[in-house]
């Protein structure tokens, strides 16, 4: 698809089309002006004798080291040299694409004084499909993710490397087979492209998207469980949750009505069962994961507005044709989301895995031990649930805080910083995690319905389960289970079981458009 990039005006469903590597992008017509005005601004700058950081000083501690004019090119040059000392495995393809395309929108907003052919270069490359190798590791999130965004900016300079077929190949080979000339930096353009917060966004930013699938994959496991335990509907009644007003809860009590309705298991005990009530990790779901679903609608709308904001130093206002210097740079705002992500992602997982407990306690799910069909003779779901229960507590670790850590650096010149990049970088082996604890629910879960039939549950649900079994057979004795629960967590993380929610007719949308 061909997509516009109106800078400040990014939507989600953009960000979307981006990660998913389904869009070619060109830059609105009305934005190459504001381009133009501010880089003329740093033009007039580098050739006064004004001392401006960033135009002709040096950077950090080393702002009050005067560069001569002659120099200013190799100084953007050797910024990007020097700041390039990234480790670890390299960033995926996903996030580098939405690292090309924030970039390109930050600085197409006017603000940070570059030519047009730097946001041409960075559209250039993006279309070309070429993926910067960006090294993971490396950035505090503040001054910038000046690190992970130099590899970037050293690749389009032809002096970096891109990854092709999980290689990495020489820049000035790839940038020349693609017939894109390689950017000479001209003053303050080397500072614009790493000076930002586009790494530690587009981590952020993949999580979210990553986690939806799992979120709504949980909704539908969690449904089944109640329906394998022959829990109640009570507690997901309408008027609990509206005296309440969370809206989180009000959306999550709804999914749940509408996953559950139709089930002749529920109806089969709906009178005489001799359970006053559920255990919590049946019935407080609405408020578990309803509170989780308003942390990531919150942190969805920080996000958003970050990818839509100019986040380099200094900012440019050709309107008084002035260089002021500000710290948009510093990630707090994302540091913040993710750690938010976090908890609300780990949360997900840590009550998954206490339904699952739930459901091989026979004294509590009725259902046979571990559910076993020869108890004894078969261990059943015992085992499982200790790797469930592992990645759970591990998650509770990875979902400490991030944010609230700060080293300085450069001399304490950057004395406080966020540490955004890290906070985003790690949702990804927490979500997957989550995947993994749901995998193993939904095979119990599954297992728990095949006892009580011939009833048959809601028709969503039933389809959730023909799923599973169309991958997974039944467990009729102890067998090598880790292969089903890959294929089962395979089926959370691609969407397929999500597609079961996303089917289910006038619900409120998972995540409110911003």
């Amino acid at each position: 698809m061909e997509l516009t990039l109106n800078p400040g005006a990014l939507t989600l469903e953009d960000l979307q089309a981006v990660h998913r590597g389904e869009a070619r992008l060109h830059l609105a017509d009305a934005a190459w002006p504001l381009v133009q005005a501010s880089a003329e601004v740093v033009q007039r700058a580098a050739a006064g004798q004004a001392p401006v950081y960033g135009v002709n000083t040096g950077f950090g501690k080393l702002a009050g080291v005067r560069i001569s004019e002659d120099d200013l090119s190799l100084l953007q040059l050797n910024l990007i040299r020097s700041h390039s000392v990234g480790v670890g495995a390299p960033l995926p393809a996903p996030v580098v694409r939405l690292m090309l395309s924030l970039k390109a929108a930050s600085l197409a907003r006017g603000a940070s004084g570059v030519r047009p052919v730097v946001i041409e270069t960075l559209l250039q490359v993006f279309n070309a499909g070429l993926v910067p190798w960006v090294p993971s590791q490396g950035s505090v999130g503040a001054s910038g993710d000046l690190a992970p965004l130099s590899h970037m900016t050293l690749a389009l300079i032809g002096e970096g490397e891109f990854l092709v077929d999980g290689r990495r190949e020489p820049a000035s080979t790839m940038l020349e087979r693609h017939g894109i000339a390689p950017l000479a930096l001209a003053a303050k353009e080397g500072l614009a492209l790493i000076n930002g917060t586009q790494t530690s966004t587009a981590l952020a930013l993949h999580a979210f998207l990553a986690f939806e699938p799992v979120l709504e994959s949980a909704l539908v496991v969690g449904a089944l469980t109640v329906d394998a335990a022959r829990g109640s509907d009570g507690p997901f009644d309408p008027r609990i949750h509206a005296l309440r007003g969370q809206p989180g809860q009000i959306d999550v009590a709804q999914y749940y009505r509408a996953l559950l309705h139709g089930s002749a298991i529920r109806a089969s005990h709906a009178e005489g069962d001799d359970r006053v009530q559920d255990p919590y990790c049946l019935r407080c779901q609405p408020q578990v994961v309803g509170a989780c679903l308003d942390q990531l609608r919150h942190a969805a709308l920080v996000l958003l507005r970050e990818a839509n904001a100019v986040t380099d130093n200094p900012l440019v206002f050709a309107d008084g044709a002035a260089l002021v210097s500000g710290g948009n740079f510093h990630a707090e705002p994302v540091a913040l989301a993710a750690d938010a992500m976090a908890v609300a992602i780990a949360e997900v997982g840590a009550i998954a895995e206490r339904r699952i407990a739930m459901l091989i306690d026979t004294g509590v799910s009725r259902l046979p031990p571990f559910l076993a069909r020869e108890p004894g003779l078969n261990s059943g779901f015992m085992i499982a649930h200790v790797t469930a229960a592992a990645l759970a507590s591990e998650n509770k670790s990875l979902a400490h805080p991030a944010s609230v850590d700060s080293l300085p650096t450069s001399a304490n010149q950057e004395d406080h910083v966020s540490m955004a990049t890290f906070a985003a970088r790690r949702l990804q082996p927490m979500i997957n995690n989550v995947a993994h604890i749901l995998a193993i629910e939904w095979l119990a879960a599954a297992q728990g319905i095949e006892f009580l039939r011939p009833l048959r549950s809601a028709p969503a649900l039933e389809q959730a389960h023909a799923l599973l079994r169309a991958q997974c057979p039944s467990v009729e004795c102890d067998r090598f289970l880790a292969p089903d629960i890959e294929r089962a967590a395979a089926l959370v993380h691609d969407g397929a079981l999500s597609r079961v929610f996303r089917t289910l007719p006038g619900l409120p949308a998972l995540w409110i458009p911003a």
